[in-house]
């Protein structure tokens, strides 16, 4: 073990000359390079002196009187190893954590019987499995107070029926802000009950002074028929509805309405097509096939 000193103090040298001199495009290798062969080195050594331990061990533990007699002299390389195993030694803080005994200790736990030649330990149960025991106990009474008795949280069920309601108001977020990126390109023709009746509503408060209130038309053209000045698709409706026709008096409703709201409006005045109200006014424009 006295070696393992000077073999870090000539790997922090080694390290030091290696960024000293290199590049600067290479230090970070070099870096790397060194302290690899440094960990190398040092899991070497430790394997050496565990393979040392490991003999001694099994020296002491399979033949400890022929092994004691062998090490007893000063000159034998194992002398000091076993001189500080004989000392009796404080339990160290992990010792004390995990309830482990001494070697020297085992025959004043083991338990009169066998089987077969195999000999049982009285071990006791290891401290962190008795803490861990105690944590659950004393977990599980800030459960009951904390969910059954004050009812300061939320029991799963109660979790599951606020994360649905979330999702459900993300979700009609979601729908709404998808619904107004429509435009005259994309829109399409819907004949859903929800969207006819907030198109209704719309038209109602928004076009019956030029449309009529069942879209026969006074000022503007009738929107009943197959005649159209300036188009009859869902397409050409949108547009119409959201850019105007300022040359006839038709303003652009684009900053008054929301795309959603325009296509609303133009799948009602869709859904008016052959209703024939009375008092139609005449049909103007391009027949639509």
């Amino acid at each position: 073990m006295k070696f393992i000193k000077p073999i870090f103090v000539f790997m922090m040298l080694l390290l030091t000359a290696q960024s000293t001199f290199a590049a600067n495009g290479e230090l970070m290798n070099n870096i790397a390079l060194v302290a690899i062969l440094a960990m190398l080195v040092l899991i070497g050594i430790v394997c050496l002196v565990l393979l040392k331990t490991f003999k001694v061990m099994a020296a002491l533990l399979l033949k400890p009187e022929e092994a004691k007699a062998a090490a007893a002299t000063e000159n034998h390389p194992d002398y000091e190893f076993v001189l500080q195993a004989e000392k009796p030694t404080k339990p160290t803080f992990w010792q004390k954590v995990l309830s482990l005994k001494p070697l020297s200790e085992e025959k004043d736990m083991m338990i009169d019987h066998d089987y077969d030649g195999i000999q049982e330990l009285d071990n006791p149960t290891p401290g962190w499995f008795m803490y861990l025991f105690y944590a659950t106990i004393a977990f599980a009474f800030v459960y009951i107070l904390n969910f059954h008795v004050f009812n300061l949280g939320k029991l799963q069920d109660e979790e599951y029926a606020i994360e649905v309601k979330e999702a459900e108001t993300a979700k009609a977020a979601f729908l709404a802000q998808s619904a107004n990126n429509v435009d005259e390109n994309t829109v399409a023709l819907s004949t859903d009950a929800g969207v006819i009746a907030e198109g209704k509503a719309l038209y109602t408060k928004n076009c019956v002074a030029c449309h009529g209130a069942n879209g026969e038309g006074t000022v503007g053209p009738n929107l009943t028929d197959d005649y159209w000045i300036h188009g009859g698709k869902i397409n050409n409706v949108f547009k119409t509805i959201k850019y105007g026709v300022p040359e006839k008096g038709m303003v652009s409703w684009e900053k008054q309405l929301t795309p959603k709201q325009i296509s609303d409006v133009a799948n009602y005045i869709k859904s008016l097509a052959g209703t024939n109200p009375p008092n139609g006014k005449e049909p103007q424009g391009d027949k639509e096939s």
